[in-house]
């Protein structure tokens, strides 16, 4: 459970209509398999002790005292194991018979959970069986003398982990118009598990995912599903004991319809506290009418098996790649197109170095002018080549603006920048950042003057992980009129160049590729003697794939220092030391609490993904803050 990892499993062992023992032993082993491979809650089918087609069997005495002794041989199974768990029976209470969940730990029954909404249609007729839920929390009496709450508004909380709360209801709960848990998360349950009887139709398993899915996005908590399988009858209806493990809208793990493999996974209650916390929509949590009942289990770290993507800003899967690409890029150019229509710019004009992100850049342009219904001419492309510009660059920045029609135009700043480093008394000789700064805000200047004499407005070229690191000249290129790469990180502005690449005709493809294979690079400083560049910015600030990273986790989920080096650790496997991350995470964090002031007056420029550093909009951070607290968290770590 450390760092907030609940290893969560949902159980559908195979089942005998009738046979209490034998689903009780069934029910134990498959408990005992969980806790073995390190589950800390798990959840087990809907009626899972007698079986959920039992029909008129429900009626039964013998059934049902045979349903509670196995009740109480699952927990004397499994009472030394660290684990949580919910199984489905029927509870005779009051003169009705309930469909109840059973939340058990170490050896004791927590709570009982009737089932809130019956169904009464098609294969299902619980109401001849089951009633509803009673208003009111009771005390039930189990065989053993033992007492737990009954009712459908508990909630079961770690407390060694009060992150970790459980709420529980029972399949067609979640498919009803007001399911019990809205309540239960809005009264602080981060983990609701389902227990199910759903039969199998066709397209229905894809239904459920959707469900299941949107449930846990909705209610911003981590959900577990588990379905009635094997064994049940088939008189009308056959079940398939489809699993599911989702959190807040990402499925997690899926055991699909008549598989047999254990679904399991790591729900993170710290991510789930933190966007509820961030959301001002999310309720206040009020326990008016709850029982809490606490357990107690044992902190340890939680081996990891979850889904944790090395490029968080990358989409996953070949088949929304294209969608989530021409999103990006919409998002881009509607917003340029809509700002130089307000503006009434007669050009967009951009500096072009032959690098990544004005590359970028320049495709939004033309893009922008295409929704406008103006010529690729209206884009201005200057290229400012300096002490630093190779042929590499140089001749790729041509052939791009010339194959996508832009209007070209090429200014030396050499001269300028000598008589400026005479002006200032700068030996040209010493390359330290005023060499370099000088540059970059010549270039500025000169684009500021070329927009002011065609009439047009500047477009930013920098990206959302220059920003982030400070790796931008103040009031050079860290200035623009509108910023269309703002909230595209380095990794991505990779992607998306890559994706337009694929549609090119051939001499600009070739450019594009070119682009994509020329080392990242400001170019301020001489190339070698044979023309190469000499400043590579990775070897410098660090890789960019790290620093994206670093800024998903610690912006979007507000994650410590020592989790964001565990998870780096995780999804870079054997690609980076443990060490190597860490010294890169403390560089991260020196740069970005530096450099907010960078971050406090940079332009406007349009979002497209949940992380941005606009001062507007999503990040509002003091420029003095300082990053003692976050380092001390570091340098405390163990090697």
């Amino acid at each position: 459970m450390k760092d907030g990892f609940i290893k969560t499993a949902a159980l559908t062992p195979a089942v005998k209509v009738g046979d209490p023992a034998y689903n009780a032993a069934q029910a134990a082993a498959a408990l005992k398999e969980a806790a073995a491979l390190g589950a800390a809650v798990a959840v087990l089918p809907e009626l899972y002790l007698t079986g959920y087609t039992c029909g008129d069997l429900f009626y039964q005495p013998v059934l049902q005292r045979a349903a509670l002794q196995g009740l109480l041989e699952v927990c004397g199974q499994t009472k030394e194991l660290d684990l949580v768990f919910a199984i489905g029976l029927p509870i005779e209470w009051g003169g009705k018979l309930y469909n109840a969940a059973a939340v058990c730990c170490k050896g004791r029954v927590l709570g009982l959970t009737p089932k809130t909404w019956l169904p009464n249609y098609g294969e299902f007729y619980e109401k001849r069986w089951f009633a509803p839920p009673p208003l009111e929390t009771a005390l039930y009496r189990l065989p053993d003398g033992t007492q737990a709450p009954f009712g459908t508004h508990l909630l079961f909380y770690c407390e060694q982990q009060p992150a970790f709360c459980l709420g529980v209801e029972i399949c067609e709960d979640l498919w009803s118009a007001a399911p019990p848990s809205v309540e239960h998360a809005a009264a602080g349950a981060t983990v609701i598990l389902n227990l199910s009887a759903s039969s199998e139709l066709a397209g229905k398993a894809a239904y459920r995912r959707e469900l299941v899915k949107g449930a846990s996005a909705r209610l911003m908590c981590g959900y577990a599903y588990a379905g009635a399988g094997r064994g049940e009858s088939t008189t009308d209806a056959v079940f398939g004991g489809h699993a599911l493990i989702c959190e807040n809208g990402a499925v997690l793990a899926e055991t699909p319809p008549f598989a047999e493999d254990i679904c399991i996974s790591e729900i993170d209650v710290q991510r789930l506290t933190a966007e509820r916390l961030r959301n001002t929509t999310f309720p206040a949590r009020v326990q008016s009418g709850y029982t809490a009942v606490p357990f107690s289990m044992g902190q340890r770290e939680t081996a990891l098996t979850r889904p944790v993507a090395a490029h968080p800003f990358i989409p996953e899967g070949e088949g929304c790649r294209a969608a989530v690409c021409e999103e990006i890029l919409a998002i881009q150019s509607h917003g340029l197109a809509a700002r130089l229509g307000r503006v009434g710019a007669k050009k967009a004009v951009l500096g072009v170095s032959g690098g990544l992100d004005s590359t970028l850049a320049l495709l939004v342009c033309v893009r922008a002018m295409k929704l406008l219904k103006r010529p690729a001419s209206d884009v201005l492309a200057v290229t400012l080549p300096c002490f630093g510009t190779t042929q590499r660059t140089r001749s790729n920045a041509q052939i791009l603006c010339e194959e996508l029609g832009c209007t070209f135009q090429c200014v030396d700043i050499k001269a300028a920048v000598d008589r400026h480093f005479s002006d200032i008394g700068h030996d040209p000789a010493v390359r330290d950042a005023t060499y370099e700064n000088c540059q970059a805000r010549e270039r500025t200047q000169v684009l500021m003057d070329m927009a002011g004499d065609a009439g047009g407005m500047v477009v930013g070229t920098g990206d959302l992980s220059e920003l982030a690191l400070g790796w931008a000249t103040y009031n050079g290129d860290h200035m623009s009129m509108y910023g269309v790469n703002a909230g595209v990180p380095k990794t991505l502005v990779r992607y998306l160049v890559a994706y337009e690449a694929e549609k090119m005709p051939p001499k600009l493809q070739a450019a594009l590729r070119d682009v994509l294979d020329t080392p990242v690079s400001p170019e301020l400083l001489p190339p070698d003697e044979n023309g190469v560049t000499a400043q590579k910015t990775e070897e410098l600030v660090g890789p960019y794939e790290l620093h994206d990273f670093f800024l998903y986790y610690i912006v979007r989920w507000g994650f410590g220092p020592a989790k964001v080096l565990r998870l780096a650790e995780y999804a870079f496997a054997g690609a980076y030391t443990r060490q190597v991350l860490k010294d890169w995470l403390q560089s991260f964090y020196r740069r970005f609490f530096a450099q907010q002031y960078k971050r406090s007056c940079m332009p406007d420029g349009p979002k497209v993904g949940t992380v941005s550093l606009s001062p507007r909009a999503d990040w509002r951070m003091p420029s003095d803050a300082v990053c003692a607290l976050w380092m001390r968290e570091l340098e405390e770590m163990e090697p």
